[in-house]
């Protein structure tokens, strides 16, 4: 529109020029170049996503240990989320608070939420946390929600510390009394198995348990209750590789057996009771894995009635460690 254009073209003052024109520098120049790539959203200070980035990092700072790493969601009441190996436990519920306080499973902390209905059994978690001296911290129940992964918490909670687990080397100790016996778990996933399996090692007179670093149970709260303290006293080893572990064993003096229905020998005739041993115990679904059945020197098989197709692997073990014990004492 013309009007517009002379209307601007008024408003424009003139331009006066006071002596030579001066050279800028390179100021224009300067001014000409880009001032590189845009910063991401959260490094710009002021940004919202930098200020949800920096909350997020103050929460995480927070929690610590706490902090739960499992992605799956408890199935159970008083239960918890299972944890990667390595890392501590929560165990949520007044019972499973309280059957676990009693069986001294070894606790860090224990969360009570504010305000919080008392009974017999949160009473009793208290005098025991009380009397192990076990810090005990009053959590808000949002707080506890998010510890717990959303379990059933009623109001109470422990924080479990990652089991210390031994190198499979280190249960050949040639201090130890008796003759050597070790037992191996070759796909074990149920803890309260292992949980067992520990206690029997206990009572006949075994020297470890070895549990593979994947597709195994590890030694958490369900197991430790489960050994009725025999935890305490039995040390677990981690194996990488539980086929190069046994071969390590047999070259150390050996004798590899396996635990499995389709057995060379059956227990009642097994001869290698008096030697030092390692027994190998494979799941109740699939039994050996195809490279620990070829590494053991034997298979033994337990005789069963036909009506029964297999035992509990805890069951299996107590009564293959039994008859073993009991050659040993001829």
């Amino acid at each position: 529109m013309p009007g517009n254009s002379q209307r601007r073209g008024a408003m424009r003052k003139p331009t006066t020029r006071k002596g030579p024109q001066v050279g800028s520098g390179g100021q224009r120049r300067k001014g000409l170049e880009g001032r590189g790539p845009t910063p991401k959203a959260v490094e710009r200070t002021k940004h919202p996503a930098a200020k949800n980035a920096a909350r997020a990092a103050k929460r995480d700072t927070a929690s610590g240990a706490g902090r739960r790493s499992a992605p799956g969601r408890p199935s159970g009441r008083g239960s918890a989320p299972k944890k990667a190996r390595g890392s501590s436990e929560i165990v949520a519920g007044r019972n499973s608070v309280v059957e676990a306080l009693r069986a001294e499973v070894p606790v860090t902390t224990m969360y009570v939420a504010g305000r919080i209905d008392s009974d017999d059994r949160v009473r009793e978690a208290l005098k025991i946390a009380t009397a192990r001296s076990i810090p005990i911290l009053e959590t808000p129940r949002g707080e506890l929600d998010r510890l717990t992964d959303g379990a059933v918490h009623q109001g109470l909670a422990l924080q479990v510390p990652p089991y210390d687990y031994a190198h499979p080397s280190d249960l050949v100790n040639p201090e130890a009394p008796g003759i050597p016996l070790i037992v191996a778990l070759d796909g074990i996933t149920d803890p309260r198995n292992l949980g067992a399996i520990i206690r029997s090692v206990a009572a006949f007179g075994g020297h470890g348990v070895v549990v593979p670093e994947r597709r195994s149970a590890g030694l958490t709260a369900s197991a430790w209750k489960t050994s009725a303290g025999a935890a305490a006293r039995i040390p677990v080893a981690l194996a990488s590789n539980l086929t190069r572990a046994l071969e390590e064993y047999r070259k150390a003096g050996f004798f590899i057996l396996g635990l499995d229905m389709d057995g060379d020998v059956q227990l009642p005739d097994l001869e290698l009771a008096s030697e030092p041993l390692v027994v190998v115990v494979g799941s109740e679904g699939k039994g050996l894995s195809r490279l620990v059945g070829e590494t053991c020197d034997q298979i033994v098989s337990i005789p069963m009635s036909s009506a029964v197709e297999s035992l509990n692997a805890g069951i299996a073990t107590g009564v293959t460690l039994y008859e073993v014990a009991r050659r040993r004492a001829l």
